[in-house]
Formats: structure tokens, sequence, C-alpha cells
């Protein structure tokens, strides 16, 4: 092993060396990457961070016999690498060559992330998202919290005696929102958490009231609200959605294996989702997405084969694949060595994006998380017309994403200098509720410095 492990080292050392050499060629022509030298200093973090990242996992990719789907990459965002080559004028195949060179990534990762780039650059090119802004609204209160769940989350029966003073304190900091954007509305709106519909009916029916006097909701191009849990829904919190004009809802079964819901934390069965979701049909919606997670713990193809035959049975208008993460603050992350097994496979990860094809569903949107096992990803597909702008602009930090509610975080926006700055909210529910005025100041302290 030990002389393997040399071996790889001069093989480092080799990559090193030639990359020197055309350092300091180009610095010798005062320019590197096509950029002028102003420092004079040939050992620039952007000439170097790509070659010493491909050295590096060449070396470890040839010692332990194993390559990574994503290869170098570890940011969250891989479409933005597409975005900028598109701007750059390279074709759709320079792209996915110059991934798989400069970061090592597989053809399949990278022919996916640019295709799910040519769709979004095809939806926005319809949308004047420059301007306006979306608003996310936080619901931190869910039936019970899951396993791998990172979010604020907190039970809703816990915590109800604190309810209508959350409500209080999201309704000054929405109002704060309203007054911001004068002569402005958002242009989405994600009403997310936790479980939104975990709400009792006159707190739900009140929260889009709040909402619904400071924007008008019909008017929207898009409002999209996490009815995800089955045990959260019912007819009539389904008719007050539909009522204030929610275009968009998501019933996420995560699993359609029952033995899991129950190691995972969720009280309900395979049979509520598909119930709650037949019930959502009845009420009127049309653009329905569920979100499933590959690999969850005991889970293999046996159990997501189970899950996807049952969904393909529904027929979601959108799909999220989610790759299980296990996030530090999880339940999953303190229990996760009591299991077997857990995290999703390359193969597990395909044979879901297969079926979402042959559901009718193109990818539209893509993410990656630090702490997925196997360095796998996150797609949203959908059928054409039933897209999530909202995914689409978070992703992608196109305009202002302000977020109100415990533990959520904005965006904002300054276009002039490329940047982006982040206000993030406290977390704890009772913590937010008793120092809303101060969350409201972060805001402002932002947005007036645009």
């Amino acid at each position: 092993m030990t002389d393997h492990v040399d071996s790889i080292y001069d093989f480092v050392l080799d990559v090193f060396y030639e990359e020197e050499q055309m350092r300091m060629t180009l610095y010798q022509e005062g320019s590197v990457c096509g950029e002028k030298i102003l420092t004079g200093d040939y050992r620039n973090k952007k000439v170097w961070k790509n070659p010493v990242k491909r050295a590096v996992y060449q070396l470890f990719s040839k010692a332990l016999g194993k390559e990574l789907p994503w290869g170098t990459l570890t940011g969250i965002r891989p479409t933005k690498i597409v975005f900028d080559g598109f701007a750059k004028g390279k074709t759709q195949e320079q792209i996915i060559r110059d991934f798989q060179k400069d970061y090592l990534a597989s053809e399949e990762k990278a022919a996916l992330c640019t295709k799910v780039v040519k769709t979004e650059q095809e939806l926005l090119s319809r949308f004047p998202y420059e301007e306006g802004y979306s608003l996310y609204v936080g619901i931190p209160f869910c039936p019970s919290t899951c396993l791998y769940c990172s979010f604020a989350s907190y039970p809703i029966r816990a915590y109800q005696e604190h309810v209508k003073a959350y409500l209080d304190a999201l309704e000054k900091e929405i109002l704060f929102v309203k007054e911001h954007y004068k002569g402005q509305k958002p242009q989405t709106l994600y009403i997310g958490g936790g479980t939104p519909t975990s709400l009792e009916e006159k707190d739900l029916e009140r929260l889009l009231e709040i909402i619904d006097q400071c924007f008008s909701i019909k008017d929207l191009m898009e409002v999209t609200v996490e009815a995800g849990r089955p045990d959260s829904l019912s007819w009539e919190k389904l008719k007050i959605l539909s009522q204030y004009g929610v275009t968009r809802i998501s019933i996420n079964p995560q699993t359609m294996n029952d033995a899991t819901l129950r190691r995972i934390g969720r009280n309900h069965t395979a049979d509520d989702v598909r119930e709650t979701y037949d019930l959502a049909r009845k009420a009127g919606f049309q653009n329905i997405n569920m979100d499933t997670i590959c690999g969850l713990p005991e889970e293999g193809m046996k159990e997501l084969e189970q899950t996807y035959r049952a969904v393909r049975e529904m027929g979601p208008d959108s799909l999220t694949v989610h790759s299980l993460a296990v996030k530090r603050s999880s339940r999953l992350n303190q229990v996760k060595e009591h299991f077997h097994h857990y995290g999703a496979t390359p193969e597990m990860v395909a044979y879901a994006g297969k079926c979402a094809l042959q559901m009718g569903l193109e990818p539209y949107y893509l993410y990656r998380q630090k702490n997925i096992p196997g360095n796998l990803e996150n797609v949203g597909f959908a059928k054409k017309s039933k897209e999530c702008l909202y995914n689409i602009l978070i992703m992608e930090e196109l305009h202002d994403i302000i977020a109100v509610g415990a533990g959520t975080s904005s965006k904002i926006m300054d276009q002039s200098r490329h940047s982006i700055s982040r206000v993030e909210n406290l977390k704890d529910v009772l913590q937010y509720t008793a120092r809303v005025d101060e969350m409201i100041h972060r805001k402002e302290v932002k947005m007036n410095g645009k």
C-alpha cells in the first residue's frame, strides 16, 4: 500500500509541476486564465484552486479505487458553472466537456446539469424576475419532527398555545416587507416550514388572510404551500387553500413503505398519502408536487421500487428526488450507528430519475448538499408548465428572496456589486416571537445598504 501511495504522490507532484509551468508561462505573458495580473503574483487562488482539488481528488481516487459522480465539486449549485459557460458563448457540448475536464465530473452529471440549465433559461426568458422579488413565509410547526430533519420544526401540539403570538410577530414582519417594497408585489410566494398545514383551520385561514391583505394572493404569479404531511391535512384545510388562490401544494410522502415511515418518525401510513392526494385532486388542485428521499435508513432498491410504483399510480405534476442528507443537527446524525445502512447509491438516484422521466416529468432544477453520502444530488422534475419558479429563483439567486418567520434566511441582491447579503432569523419560535423587532431591523439595515 505504501508503494502504491508513493507512486500516486509522485503523480500529484507531476500534476503540480505541469500546472506550475503553465502558471509561469502565463505570468510571463501577463495574463492568468484570461485575466491581467494586477499583483504580480502568479500564485493566484483562482488559478491554483481547481488544479489542487483535481490532484488531491485523483490521489484518493487512485488509492481507493473509487470515483465520485460530481468529481471535485462540493458546492450546492453546480448549475452556476453551466450558466457561466453559456454566458461566455460556449456550446452545450463544450460545457459538458469542460465540466468533465475541470471538475472530473461524470458525463452523466455534466449532461444532467446542462439539461436543467437549458430548461431554467427557457422558463426565465418568459419571466421578468428582475422587476420583483419572492416571498418565503416560514411556519415552523409539524405534527412530529422527522428523523432526518434539521429545519426549524416544533411539534404543533406542544406549541399550540404559542401559535397566536407567532402569527402576530409574523404579521408584523410581513407588514414591514410590504412597506419596504411599496409599489411592488412578490412575484412568487412560498409558504414552507415545518408543515404550514399543521396549523388549525382558523390559524391557517388567519395566516392566508394576513398575506392576502398585504399582497392579494390571487394576483401573484405562483403560490406554493407545503402540505407535506397527510396527517396535517383535511378537506376543510384544502378548501381554505383553494379559496385563497394557492396554485401549487406539496404532499410529500418521502417513502411509501409503512415500516420506514414509522422508523423516521411519521405518524401516518402510505394509504394516508394516497387518500390525501385523492382529496387534494377533488378539491381542485391541478399542480401537486411530491418529495421522495432515496437512501432512507434500512431502505434498499426493493423499498424504493415500491415507493415509485405508488407514486406513478398517483401521478403528481412534479416530483423532487432527494438523496438523503445527514445534517449535523438532525436526530439521524445522533443515532445513525444504530442502522445497518443509510444513504443513497448512484443506482437508486438513477432509478428514481428514470421513473420520473417515464412519468412524463423533466428535470428543471438541481442542487446539492454537503452532507449527502455518496456525493449525490437533489433534482426537481415536472410536467411542462408545472415547474416551480420559486425553486429556480432561490437556487440561481436571481432576485431578492425575502424570508419571514422563525429559522428563515433572506437573500438580498445587489446587482450593481454582484453580491448577496444574507439575513438570518432566529430559529427558536419563542425567541423569534419576542425579538421580531430585531429581525425586522436586521432586514432594514441590509435592504438600505443595497
